[in-house]
């Protein structure tokens, strides 16, 4: 599917071109549903706000130094943006597809 080529490279962890082991055995090529990936993707981003938790946390408790923190709320962040993109994206895809007249 076209969307794993997209996120394979804009963010670290997002976007790995394997397909998981939910992905229904009736996919053709070989990939995963486009249902499997954009729940993969919200669970990316739920993954790396609950990693940004820790590194704060390790910090706070003298673990961590401030940069791993830092880097880890950055991608966080950025994980985050990128997820608000794609639902844009398929929210203005739904609205033209619901413009169509049939």
């Amino acid at each position: 599917m076209a969307i794993d080529a997209i996120t394979a490279k804009v963010i670290t962890g997002i976007g790995t071109t394997t397909p998981s082991p939910a992905a229904p055995a009736g996919s053709k090529d070989g990939g995963e549903s486009f249902g499997a990936s954009l729940s993969r993707l919200v669970g990316t981003v739920e993954e790396s706000h609950n990693s940004a938790n820790a590194a704060v946390n390790g910090m706070i408790n003298g673990q961590l130094d401030v940069h791993d923190a830092m880097i880890a709320l950055q991608r966080a962040d950025l994980t985050l943006q990128f997820g608000v993109q794609v639902r844009n994206k398929l929210m203005n895809a739904y609205q033209e597809i619901m413009r169509m007249p049939v």
